[in-house]
């Protein structure tokens, strides 16, 4: 039921419809380079669904092609992970095992998560294609949502995004995954109006994401510290990266259109 409700919130048209299993071999061969990773989508996957192909002859949005990247389709899966799964892990592995951009519905006990990655050509390897960053909504039940959350599911309309081209569509999942994000920090959910306010959304994202990782470690460090001097140090250096997160706060909230 909870795939359902956010695959019915994507309203894509029958005709983009695939609902095929995908073999676990394919994944194996595909999306795993280590031995470790291997086990990981063994042991952590119990099912993959390819739910849909969204391409020009089955939505009618052009594809792109420039030098960095090229979208032919947009693909649609549904993963249902077992109870002992590590999900950011398995998330990263599946966005590699699929060539094609790709929208991640993955079910973990009774919530589910949403994720996204733009892909590119490697400028190492000719042919293969790379991730770039991977955006992933926290865990969350779409049977029984916030209101953020709520006002997420109803913007994810495949009927709202940009038609431009296949790229500007996946950036406007990406925009409506960022937004629900810093809604967690603002209190409000509003994906950005414009290119300028993405990139900025973006960006106050991850340096507020780099500031909480950098305070944890600091007071861990400082809970530890036996030196009275080093402690204070430690303590003063956490009080001025609360206050930049706290002014980071304030310009996303500022961001909201």
């Amino acid at each position: 039921m909870n795939f359902a409700l956010v695959i019915n919130a994507l309203a894509m048209p029958p005709d983009a419809r695939v609902d095929q299993r995908v073999p676990k071999r394919l994944l194996l061969e595909h999306g795993a380079p280590t031995a470790a990773d291997k086990r990981q989508i063994q042991d952590g996957i119990e099912e993959t669904l390819w739910v849909a192909a969204l391409k020009p002859t089955t939505i009618g949005v052009p594809i792109f092609r420039d030098g960095v990247r090229e979208y032919l389709e947009i693909a649609v899966l549904t993963v249902t992970l077992r109870a002992a799964a590590k999900p950011s892990r398995l998330v990263e592995l599946l966005h590699r095992a699929i060539p094609y951009p790709l929208v991640l519905v993955v079910a973990h006990g009774s919530t589910v998560s949403l994720s996204l990655a733009h892909k590119r050509w490697s400028q190492s390897e000719t042919g293969k294609v790379v991730i770039e960053d991977v955006r992933c909504t926290a865990p969350f039940r779409p049977d029984a949502p916030t209101a953020e959350q709520a006002s997420f599911l109803a913007s994810l309309a495949l009927s709202g995004l940009p038609r431009r081209d296949l790229y500007a569509l996946y950036q406007g999942w990406l925009d409506r995954v960022a937004a629900l994000e810093a809604a967690q920090i603002t209190g409000a959910f509003a994906p950005p109006d414009s290119p300028e306010r993405a990139v900025a959304l973006r960006d106050g994202l991850d340096t507020h994401a780099r500031l909480q990782r950098d305070i944890t470690v600091l007071r861990a460090q400082a809970t530890k510290e036996k030196q009275l001097n080093r402690r204070v140090e430690l303590n003063l250096e956490i009080k001025r990266l609360e206050a930049e997160l706290d002014a980071v706060g304030q310009l996303l909230r500022e961001e909201t259109p």
